[in-house]
């Protein structure tokens, strides 16, 4: 995770985003704080990156990278307002000694690359190249599932798809071209089918340890869902950070060691 010690909406590079609309800072660092000590109550260990001043998204640490086995495929982002995030990450990942390649081609880390069991799902449409797609499948050898987001709103996979074990996931079937929908109708068939109520607050932006779900406080019908199969929901409130398009699994980056 990464503190939102520059946390600011300066530009627009997604539909969530308005500069117009004034970002409390303390707000925003008050949730985020929430979030890490709700993860720690759970028995789980944070790791920090050092934020950098000029790159107000670099909170959202889930976009820095993806680790499968100790093995760091680095993130090569799409907008220039957000380029130097990659060397931040890649620079921790070496300094603990992880295996780090870095990517040839656009490729947003954990936003668009999702790990379910021992298969990857990888988004494209707005932000990551398909050609990474392959990529992720050779670097961190894992086959891929490729899907085609067609919702401006849903512009990352991590956004429209939440992983809640190893063969269970919760998704939002209008955010996916129509191919996409089928690809993960056959391979998920009992998948949970958010409301665009819930995807509206970015409810499926959650992160799952196989029982406990920790998602958006707003999201409360997804809630209703993931506990009546078996998983224990963990709302919080990340409102400030959704100015941004950001829930608690863009601010969350799982390190597989």
């Amino acid at each position: 995770m990464c503190p939102p010690t520059y946390f600011d909406v300066t530009y627009t590079i997604n539909p969530w985003m308005d500069p117009t609309v004034p970002v409390d800072k303390e707000r925003a660092m008050a949730q985020w704080s929430a979030l890490r000590d709700t993860y720690l109550q759970l028995g789980h260990r944070v790791d920090l990156l050092e934020p950098l001043p000029g790159l107000p998204d670099m909170v959202f640490a889930a976009n820095g990278a993806t680790v499968v086995g100790g093995r760091v495929l680095g993130a090569r982002f799409r907008h220039p307002q957000r380029a130097a995030e990659a060397e931040a990450h890649l620079a921790w990942f070496r300094a603990a000694g992880f295996t780090v390649v870095e990517a040839e081609y656009v490729n947003e880390g954990e936003g668009d690359l999702l790990v379910v069991g021992d298969v990857v799902l990888a988004g494209s449409g707005f932000r990551t190249d398909p050609a990474a797609h392959r990529e992720a499948s050779i670097v961190l050898g894992r086959p891929v599932i490729s899907l085609e987001l067609v919702d401006p709103r849903f512009y990352h996979l991590d956004t429209a798809i939440a992983v809640l074990d190893d063969t269970t996931i919760a998704w939002l079937p209008a955010a996916f071209s129509p191919a996409s929908q089928e690809i993960v109708r056959r391979s998920y068939p009992d998948a949970i089918e958010a409301s665009p109520a819930d995807a509206e607050v970015l409810g499926l932006n959650a992160v799952s340890d196989g029982r406990h779900v920790v998602l958006p406080a707003a999201a409360t019908g997804l809630a209703e869902q993931i506990a009546e199969r078996g998983f224990v929901p963990v709302p919080v409130d990340l409102s400030e950070l959704l100015k941004a398009g950001g829930g608690a699994k863009c601010c969350t980056l799982e390190v597989r060691a």
